[in-house]
């Protein structure tokens, strides 16, 4: 069965919402971007501290930095989405407090963005990081 999970690893953190979030994250997948969960592949949010996702960076990505966010994409056909999305709730925590806004809003932006990637969605140019934090925000909205 095809389901979107929550787990914790080296973290005491409970999501609020979880249905009223999944939900949110079925709508964006399925009828925003017309995808659909990938056949045998759950959708696994995965929180966790910043030595966790440091470690995930590393192994990896060969990446020796912290990140709130790192996502493996594991669907293998078009238009499906499935995979594992680590959050550093941490980092989540700081850039909610360095932004000024409640860390609700912010896990949730992080969630999403996740969720974009997976879509196909990218940030690493100036242009791509536009039209990512342009599908937040519309997303952001539709919570």
């Amino acid at each position: 069965m095809r389901k979107i999970h929550f787990f914790k690893e080296e973290i005491d953190f409970s999501l609020r919402n979880k249905g009223k979030i999944k939900a949110w994250i079925l709508k964006i997948i399925y009828d925003l971007h017309h995808f659909t969960l990938a056949r045998g592949t759950d959708l696994n949010f995965i929180f966790c501290n910043d030595q966790y996702l440091h470690k995930i960076n590393m192994d990896y990505l060969q990446h020796d930095t912290f990140t709130d966010i790192i996502t493996f994409d594991q669907a293998e056909k078009p238009n499906t989405v499935g995979g594992d999305i680590f959050i550093s709730v941490e980092r989540v925590k700081e850039n909610a407090k360095n932004l000024g806004i409640d860390f609700d809003i912010e896990i949730r932006r992080v969630i999403i963005h996740g969720v974009l990637h997976l879509l196909g969605f990218k940030d690493k140019t100036t242009r791509d990081a536009k039209l990512m934090r342009e599908k937040e925000e519309i997303c952001l909205k539709i919570y």
